[in-house]
């Protein structure tokens, strides 16, 4: 299928000096992402998203844009909100890559915008040093705006709902917590809040590895920490801060708050606060913290 550029998507991506895009796109519900075989992926889902063709061609001058590359579309990684992550393999250097081909619906079509505009940021990160996922530019297709990944195993919701990883003893915590400590420490530096923290979006480079590498991904309800609107519900609802729930200001806090909850679900092999709505997990935050609950602003 035809491939081009839009001018409307690289202004405010590709010029750094452009001004941010406004209102942008935050879920008070975001669906989880769904890591799974590829055999598993909803067929319909796949239709949902006019997920047809097997290869992707672009051609671009823009910096940020692939050019003269195509990507076939060799099996379906997982799926979410936004639409779906594809394992493909780059035809120009034979290697393997992840695209995150966003559905082409406006408001899918805006933060995946404002998620480019994040990883232009995080351009200024080594992503070995950073523990981020590696960003290789995007381009479009038929209206989607699709992202290109380095491919990483497996992510560590999946890691850890192996029996053999299930309840990982202190000794293997540690070393990811780490990783996860200098990947919020490195966007701090930038002034970027994460927004979303969970095993979903925390990727294992190589699960064989020991001790086992980490690395952050899905930037897609990311911002600059000097743009958080206030009363604006982010993140995935038994991962987020108090704060976000009662819809109080907010800052990079949140995102320890997150990381927090990740550390009890490695080491005993469950979510501290289940629940799909802000009242349960409101309700068993206060049942385990109590009724008073302090901010620092």
């Amino acid at each position: 299928s035809a491939t081009r550029s839009c001018s409307r998507l690289c202004s405010p991506c590709i010029d750094m000096s452009a001004e941010r895009p406004q209102n942008p796109v935050v879920c008070q519900h975001p669906s989880n992402l769904k890591c799974k075989r590829s055999q598993k992926i909803n067929r319909s889902f796949q239709s949902s998203v006019e997920f047809s063709q097997q290869v992707f061609v672009h051609t671009s001058a823009s910096p940020s844009f692939c050019s003269d590359e195509a990507e076939i579309v060799e099996a379906f990684l997982g799926e979410g909100g936004f639409g779906i992550v594809a394992k493909c393999r780059d035809t120009k250097t034979n290697q393997a890559v992840a695209i995150k081909v966003n559905k082409s619906r406006p408001d899918i079509r805006q933060q995946a915008i404002q998620e480019i505009f994040i990883l232009e940021q995080l351009r200024r990160l080594a992503p070995d040093a950073a523990n981020i996922v590696q960003w290789n530019g995007f381009f479009l297709d038929r209206e989607r705006v699709c992202l290109k990944f380095e491919l990483l195993d497996q992510c560590l919701w999946d890691y850890i709902r192996d029996p053999i990883n299930r309840r990982l003893p202190i000794s293997k915590v540690r070393p990811i917590l780490g990783q996860l400590t200098n990947a919020l420490s490195h966007l701090g530096s930038v002034g970027i809040v994460h927004a979303d923290l969970k095993p979903g979006n925390i990727m294992v480079v190589n699960r064989h590895e020991s001790p086992v590498k980490v690395r952050l991904i899905d930037f897609g309800l990311a911002c600059p920490a000097s743009a958080v609107i206030p009363g604006h519900r982010v993140g995935t609802v038994g991962y987020s801060a108090p704060e976000v729930m009662l819809g109080l200001p907010y800052n990079e806090a949140i995102d320890m708050w997150s990381l927090g909850l990740v550390a009890v679900e490695l080491a005993t092999g469950v979510p501290l606060y289940p629940g799909n709505e802000y009242y349960d997990v409101l309700k068993f935050i206060i049942e385990t913290q109590g009724h008073k609950l302090h901010w620092k602003n």
